[in-house]
């Protein structure tokens, strides 16, 4: 009698599982490189100047019968920024920049309650986001962006200082059609270097900023020259620098601007003061400190605000 050997047969099912297993592998390690290659390119912005912007790519140069050009060439360094042109981006775009992490979590409160009740919704993108934004991403508005969008802005603040986060900012915003980036457009605008941009004209680009293909710096849309003034007098109330003039001699004349800077003034007087402030009963006891009154014109603020997502 012949003895055989018996081999168990083949088990498809374990080559199967194995093969799967090693494809989640490398899916993971694919994903894990990409990671640590992107967080590394956001890390080496902090020192390295980005020629091009996501914008810049996507810009529609044939139409605009331009060529797209190197950031680099125009570029401004932090230190050849005016004051009082970081300031005015600050007042226009962002007034808790030096606060928030990143993400301005109060204005994304503000903004949800406003959308939950229909109201309209006011921009809560910080300056930071833009520049995640604008660095790495598109212009359409959706979650899936404001997503992606947060979590590149969250990386950008832990890993880059603030000035170097404001310096990216003003050399890769758009100040005009395909004039991306302060460098360029003061030299476009005004035939000057950005270094000795006045305030008023800092005031104008920074008013311009959220629709600056709609908005026009030179000479200034009307608009725009209407909102620059309102950035000057935030620019006056923030850093007590006397852009514009702060001596208030109609106490019904004073405008309490914005909820944010009265809110930090006052605390939870502020429902109290808007009161005040709409029958025009504002009383001198209840003015604001001496270095941080205005002379000023009612404006309505919704006529100021517009969305900078």
């Amino acid at each position: 009698m012949n003895d055989y050997n018996h081999q168990p047969p083949p088990d498809f099912g374990d080559k199967k599982r194995g093969g799967f297993k090693k494809a989640i592998l490398i899916f993971v390690a694919v994903i894990a490189v990409l990671v640590i290659l992107f967080f590394t390119f956001i890390l080496s912005l902090r020192w390295v100047n980005p020629p091009v912007t996501a914008f810049t790519l996507q810009e529609d140069w044939q139409e605009l019968e331009m060529e797209r050009y190197n950031l680099r060439d125009y570029w401004v360094q932090a230190d050849d920024l005016p004051e009082h042109l970081k300031w005015a981006v600050i007042a226009s775009e962002d007034q808790r920049f030096y606060e928030h992490r990143g993400i301005d979590w109060e204005a994304v409160d503000e903004a949800l309650e406003e959308r939950r009740t229909g109201e309209r919704v006011r921009g809560a993108s910080t300056i930071t986001q833009q520049v995640a934004k604008n660095l790495y991403l598109w212009p359409a508005q959706s979650f899936f962006r404001k997503g992606i969008e947060a979590g590149i802005a969250l990386t950008i603040d832990f890993m880059w200082p603030k000035e170097r986060i404001l310096e990216v900012y003003l050399n890769i915003a758009e100040f005009g059609p395909g004039i991306f980036g302060i460098g360029m457009a003061a030299e476009h605008f005004y035939g000057v270097h950005a270094s000795e941009i006045e305030p008023e004209s800092s005031a104008i680009f920074a008013a311009v900023l959220p629709n600056p293909k709609r908005m026009r710096v030179e000479p200034p849309s009307p608009f725009a020259e209407e909102r620059s003034h309102w950035i000057l007098r935030q620019m006056t109330m923030i850093t007590g620098t006397p852009y514009v003039d702060i001596t208030v001699t109609d106490p019904g004349r004073l405008f309490i601007e914005t909820q944010q800077f009265f809110e930090t003034l006052y605390g939870d007087r502020m429902s109290e003061l808007e009161q005040i402030e709409r029958a025009g009963e504002l009383e001198e006891e209840d003015w604001p400190e001496p270095d941080l009154q205005i002379e000023l014109e009612p404006i309505p603020l919704d006529t100021l605000l517009l969305e900078n997502d």
